[in-house]
């Protein structure tokens, strides 16, 4: 428990507004998008890099846990309070600071909704790439905290690689800053990239700078029917080893597709087992044949159908599935668990036919949509946190999903990160070498684990 001393000492920091703690502000603040629930002891809500670094002296003095929160949309409980302590939020610290297209970046604070970020630099006719499926909801310090992705990461990347410099509040209460507006920077150990997904246990970020590009000229958007998900998974990699490399490239699988018809009345052949759902962009003139070869690439490998926008709304209408995926199958069971399994391109198919294995052995419904260009797939569990039994049979699904991922060349996390989701997985992953570094690296920056403790390390 925190002392009423120490928390009035809190407020004079962040104003008597900004310090919560009824039972109503807690409750709210104890779960994120994970859904499980750690009830913190507090809620604070500051303004400044300033305020910040002298909530931090407090802390760390009274040995007191801090979380950083952004907008509590991440999936792997990275931003709840398992061991108790207080929420730190940055809606407040929500500006767009700078836009300089002549050096082609912007300065942003941590609380900048990323989707707002998106559309003031299209006005410089720049774009900023990472695009989470929450891009409208979620913030560019959460961004960086899980090194998110989205889509687009199959050609552009994914948060790390448009990130240039931070100012980091460090748990003691310092405040450094790391790398600068140089599109180049070797100068010493890479502390940004250190910093991004590191999941908020390293430091408070307090201001980010990020790297912008030309905003394309031109997209050209198709949609690909098929009767067997193997064949659309074997298309994905055919599409990237021929050289053309899609802005997205997604995949829905038949249980998805049954779920969206159902939910939202989009319609799709009865026969349709996969939809690839791939955008390119760039020059207009270059658009019309990598569309062509896009096409003869689906229909040669088993296509029973494919449809290539000519206009916006067309656009719009052929993302209306991928879009309207989360919330259908949401509808469906009391809970969804999302994974975010990432493996090699070239073992997708493999990595699907293994989730469909397991959702017969376990007697589970799970669906798969998947960044298909970058391997990252994104198994949605349909269950009832409630049913013990059921939740029994799920986590052995996980535990043997993340052994084959694992198996094949993959990874845990593509773009959702570790969290306490899947803290019990580390080790399939990282050599106990390995994982004693990342130990070591947090007690150089947190001596005394006051930051997001219980989080994956």
């Amino acid at each position: 428990m925190i002392s009423t001393s120490i928390k009035q000492e809190l407020r004079s920091i962040v104003g008597e507004e900004w310090f919560l703690e009824t039972p109503e502000d807690l409750a709210t603040y104890s779960y994120d998008a994970f859904l499980q629930e750690y009830t913190p002891d507090g809620v604070v809500i500051p303004e400044t890099a300033d305020q910040i670094s002298r909530v931090m002296q407090i802390a760390n003095r009274e040995r007191i846990n801090i979380i950083p929160r952004g907008a509590g949309t991440n999936i792997c409980g990275s931003s709840v309070a398992r061991k108790g302590g207080i929420i730190m939020a940055f809606h407040r610290m929500n500006r767009i600071l700078e836009i300089d297209p002549e050096s082609m970046c912007a300065v942003v604070q941590p609380g900048v909704v990323n989707a707002d970020l998106q559309k003031e630099v299209e006005k410089y006719r720049l774009m900023y790439p990472p695009d989470p499926a929450s891009m409208f909801v979620c913030t560019l310090g959460g961004n960086v905290a899980l090194n998110a992705g989205g889509p687009r990461g199959v050609k552009y990347g994914v948060t790390r690689d448009y990130l240039l410099g931070l100012d980091v509040v460090l748990p003691n209460g310092v405040i450094i800053r790391t790398g600068g507006k140089t599109l180049k920077n070797v100068s010493g150990y890479d502390l940004t990239r250190l910093i991004c997904g590191s999941e908020g246990t390293l430091g408070i970020i307090t201001e980010i700078t990020v790297r912008l590009v030309p905003l394309p000229s031109a997209k050209a958007t198709l949609q690909a029917v098929f009767s067997d998900v193997d064949d659309a998974a074997k298309t994905v990699s055919s599409i990237i080893a021929s050289g053309i490399v899609p802005a997205t490239l997604e995949l829905i699988d038949r249980v998805v597709l049954n779920v969206i018809r159902d939910y939202g009345g989009a319609e799709f052949s009865p026969e349709a087992e996969a939809l690839l759902l791939i955008e390119v962009d760039g020059q207009s003139s270059a658009l019309e044949a990598q569309g062509k070869s896009i096409e003869k690439f689906c229909k040669e490998r088993g296509a029973i159908q494919v449809d290539r926008a000519t206009s916006a709304e067309e656009a719009e209408k052929l993302w209306q599935a991928r879009r309207t995926a989360f919330g259908a199958v949401a509808s469906l069971r009391p809970n969804c668990i999302v994974e975010d399994a990432t493996v090699p391109v070239k073992r997708l198919p493999e990595m699907i036919r293994k989730i469909v294995e397991l959702a017969d052995k376990y007697a589970l419904k799970i669906g798969v949509l998947a960044h298909a260009g970058d391997g990252n797939l994104h198994p949605l569990i349909m269950t009832d946190l409630q049913d013990k039994k059921e939740i029994g049979r799920v986590d052995k699904a996980l535990d043997d999903m993340y052994e084959a991922a694992i198996s094949m060349g993959g990874t845990l996390s593509g773009e959702h990160g570790i969290g306490i989701a899947k803290d019990r997985f580390i080790s399939k992953e990282f050599s106990p070498s390995a994982i004693e570094i990342m130990r070591g690296i947090k007690r150089v920056f947190d001596p005394n684990n006051i930051l997001n403790p219980g989080s994956f390390l």
